[in-house]
């Protein structure tokens, strides 16, 4: 069975964006990229929500055309353009022209929790989320999340769009690291079960 893991950037308390979607005060460093090219080294479908799919997009395809960009940074573009993805959005729809359009498709977000849970059920890498609170949230109280890794940056917002915003939820950590050459705080959870 494929795992769905969701990797999440916050400040020390506890937001992913600032006040008016503002991402200029969130702690990202070099090694925020480093990082998630190891994730979608072992991934083949990308999970995003509707906002977030053609921002992210339109990024990494710039990135992929720029002959300064590193190659870790041109190894990025190359996967997020090219995997499978699938964007869980009542809004969104993709244009049969649309460069991401033979490898996107969108499901509505009623039918989000059943397309990610028979997607688990094939064989293959993981499905891999960045950041999309509106989106993961909900997956995580179907009981679909395998893991949530949590970077925490050296920031305090003060205010914005809340890292968490449903039921109470029990985790168990399963590792804390620093990555290297940085200030990010890795903390790695699976969903807590009746043992821990």
């Amino acid at each position: 069975m494929r795992r769905l893991v969701v990797s999440v950037l916050t400040s020390l308390d506890g937001y992913y964006e600032g006040p008016g979607k503002d991402l200029s005060g969130m702690p990202f460093e070099d090694a925020f990229d480093t990082h998630n090219l190891g994730l979608l080294r072992r991934a083949d479908t990308l999970v995003y929500g509707g906002t977030w799919f053609p921002d992210n997009w339109n990024h990494w395809t710039a990135v992929a055309a720029d002959p300064s960009a590193s190659d870790r940074d041109r190894e990025i573009a190359s996967i997020v353009t090219s995997i499978d993805a699938v964007v869980i959005s009542d809004t969104l729809t993709i244009a049969d022209d649309a460069p991401w359009a033979a490898t996107t498709r969108v499901v509505g977000r009623a039918d989000g929790p059943a397309e990610i849970e028979r997607l688990k059920q094939q064989e293959g890498g993981d499905l891999l989320m960045f950041g999309s609170a509106t989106t993961w949230n909900p997956l995580w109280e179907a009981g679909l999340v395998d893991e949530l890794i949590v970077l925490v940056g050296a920031a305090l917002l003060g205010d914005g769009s809340k890292v968490y915003d449903g039921a109470p939820a029990r985790l168990h950590l399963v590792s804390a690291s620093v990555l290297p050459e940085s200030q990010l705080v890795e903390l790695r959870y699976r969903p807590a079960t009746s043992d821990d």
